[in-house]
């Protein structure tokens, strides 16, 4: 059986399909790490992590903020299935860095004795925002 020529990449959340795409290349964070995926992949089932992640169309990177969930990798396609995904265009910085800028706060504030504060909570939070800065500021600094 041939190598396929692309891959038909499918982003989906709870709210939304963000993408249905014919693709060439895919990284994504998995549970154990990050994963490329290029057509003719051997098939497998992974959680996803909280990071960055990206698809190549031709020479061209698109990059998208996802969070837990599950992605299902075949020779020729890939489903995400995110708990919550983001493309790069849709992320305020502005919004990223105060949420950063709060976890960091919560993080702190755990750290020194504040029983009101959940530390795991507080650093999931930072996570995602440091994931969505870095996607938003990749995606604004390629062009």
């Amino acid at each position: 059986m041939p190598l396929p020529a692309h891959l038909t990449l499918e982003i989906v959340t709870p709210d939304r399909a963000l993408v249905q795409e014919d693709v060439d290349e895919v990284e994504l964070p998995g549970t154990e790490g990050y994963l490329g995926i290029l057509p003719g992949h051997t098939p497998l089932l992974t959680g996803l992590q909280v990071g960055p992640m990206w698809y190549r169309k031709g020479g061209e990177k698109f990059y998208l903020s996802v969070a837990f969930g599950f992605a299902e990798v075949l020779p020729d396609r890939v489903r995400v299935l995110a708990r919550i995904a983001e493309l790069a265009e849709e992320i305020d910085i502005t919004r990223a860095e105060e949420h950063r800028r709060r976890a960091e706060e919560s993080i702190q504030a755990a750290r020194t004795g504040d029983m009101d504060i959940d530390l795991e909570r507080a650093r999931i939070s930072m996570i995602k925002a440091l994931s969505r800065i870095q996607v938003a500021t990749k995606a604004r600094t390629r062009n």
